[in-house]
């Protein structure tokens, strides 16, 4: 399989609020993942995984920290980024002295992304726009869906998943036909009556898109609400454009809470974990952490010895210190973390380079450094 003319259009512009306050200091995704990573690297390890040879970054907010750990890790590892209207200006800069990047123009949606980056996604050569986001957890291979998108002759191949119908609320509802082809797509339906999501990654025939683009670059902005899931893509289902669904059958997670990033990283503490310790990326240290099936933990490679410590079904990052006496369980101990001896952590998260004196429990990441000391 190959995805040779795929352009990848990498949407990493969200403020990501429901994050907060993992978010307060950093963009969402940067956010670290798993003992070993950042949550935009599934998306550039997919890929590279997929010959996919450049990713159009298409960002908006704290965008400095996010093009060095871009140019750092990913840029030329198999993948080219291209940095859209800050690409010359990244380029000619000395690497460390990358200058104050300019704003770029207001965005309303992931829509309106795509239209004001269109001069670097609609290039010579590209056949295909692959649509990624920065913040969804992933191991893929693209090749099989650009081959399936091709051989159906498809205008857009979207990614569906079949989930529990109670959560489908809180997803894209995807209604197929027997052919896979797509009647509805609505987001956060009351009532849905599909147990089909949108993965929220798909594939755009460059044609096709560049078409829809440009009836809504020329609409009344207040007739649409400048989103993909929203405008786009009903729009070409209500035209009768062909529209295709493609069966995502690996473990996705789409993470926006705090509490969703507990609970997914809580489902990697098995030794069946969806995403095993040697394949995740690995750019947080450089190598990857190690699952301790005797602590039901998964544990970043420097962290010291816990011989003395208490930790049960807990993920501890790069950086990261229990000291002897203190509990730790169920809990994300995040990057630089000192946990006191006698603190007991229980279902909760860190904040980065935390001091933890206190015992907590729930998930309140970002609790005062200077609360009294537990004894």
């Amino acid at each position: 399989m190959t995805a040779e003319g795929v352009r990848a259009a990498l949407l990493a512009g969200g403020l990501g609020e429901r994050m907060s306050p993992l978010t307060d200091g950093t963009c969402k995704p940067l956010v670290p993942y798993a003992a070993s990573c950042r949550m935009v690297d599934f998306s550039m390890s997919n890929a590279a995984r997929s010959g996919i040879d450049q990713v159009v970054l298409l960002s908006m907010h704290r965008e400095r920290e996010l093009v060095d750990h871009l140019l750092k890790h990913w840029h030329g590892a198999g993948v080219a980024v291209h940095f859209g209207p800050h690409d010359e200006l990244i380029r000619s800069a000395p690497r460390d002295e990358l200058p104050i990047l300019p704003p770029r123009p207001a965005e309303a949606g992931t829509a309106d992304a795509l239209i004001n980056n269109d001069e670097y996604l609609f290039a010579p050569g590209v056949r295909d726009i692959l649509v990624q986001h920065a913040d969804h957890i992933y191991h893929y291979d693209y090749g099989p869906m650009v081959a399936a998108h091709r051989a159906s002759g498809a205008d857009v191949t979207i990614g569906v998943q079949q989930i529990e119908r109670r959560f489908v609320r809180l997803f894209g509802m995807v209604e197929v036909a027997d052919d896979l082809r797509v009647r509805r797509l609505v987001e956060k339906p009351a009532e849905p009556s599909s147990d089909l999501i949108f993965t929220a990654f798909c594939l755009f025939r460059v044609d096709a898109l560049r078409a829809v683009l440009t009836e809504f670059a020329a609409a009344d902005s207040r007739s649409w609400q400048h989103d993909i899931s929203r405008d786009v893509l009903p729009v070409m289902i209500a035209e009768g454009r062909r529209v295709m669904a493609y069966p995502i059958e690996v473990y996705w997670a789409d993470v926006g809470t705090v509490e969703r990033y507990h609970l997914e990283q809580m489902k990697l503490l098995t030794e069946s974990s969806p995403l095993p310790p040697d394949s995740l990326p690995r750019t947080l240290t450089g190598a990857g952490p190690r699952f301790v099936p005797a602590l039901g933990s998964l544990i970043a490679a420097d962290v010291p010895a816990l011989s003395e410590a208490d930790v049960r079904s807990s993920v501890l990052y790069p950086g990261v210190t229990i000291e002897p006496g203190a509990v730790v369980r169920r809990s994300i101990v995040l990057p630089g973390t000192r946990v006191r001896s006698g603190v007991r952590l229980a279902d909760t998260v860190t904040a980065v380079d935390e001091d933890v004196r206190a015992d907590r429990s729930g998930l309140a990441p970002l609790t005062p450094v200077n609360a009294s000391t537990n004894t």
